[in-house]
């Protein structure tokens, strides 16, 4: 079981740069594909930036590239998305999830992923 815990998200004004972090529980995080998700009112779920350590496999959605860095610290058991160049349509609930140990692959689709954080606010201003 792996419990995962989102902070970092708040009000920017579009151009600026927020961190999300997302500590997760379990010991072998280092094993577990994580990614990142976004929810817009109205919207469904998108994807945002997957990351498998063990095949060293990273994966942004085209809207993103270049902005965003996944990354994470195993020492601490957190995965970090790094967002930079914040646009008013980054707007969103953002959530931390991760895969079973079993699947190392990364995917796009929401519903492969096993657990989910609680989601946390991210608005850009203009």
């Amino acid at each position: 079981q792996v419990q995962l815990v989102e902070s970092g998200g708040g009000l920017v004004q579009a151009g600026g740069s927020l961190r999300l972090s997302c500590a997760a529980s379990g010991r072998t995080f280092s094993s577990y594909v994580m990614g990142w998700f976004r929810q817009a009112p109205g919207k469904e779920r998108e994807f945002v930036a997957a990351n498998s350590w063990s095949s060293g496999t990273t994966v942004y959605t085209d809207s993103v590239k270049g902005r965003f860095t996944i990354s994470r610290d195993s020492a601490k058991n957190t995965v970090y998305l790094q967002m930079n160049s914040l646009k008013l349509e980054d707007t969103a609930v953002y959530y931390c999830a991760a895969r079973d140990p079993n699947n190392v692959r990364v995917s796009t689709t929401p519903r492969n992923y096993d657990y989910w954080g609680q989601g946390t606010q991210v608005t850009v201003s203009s």
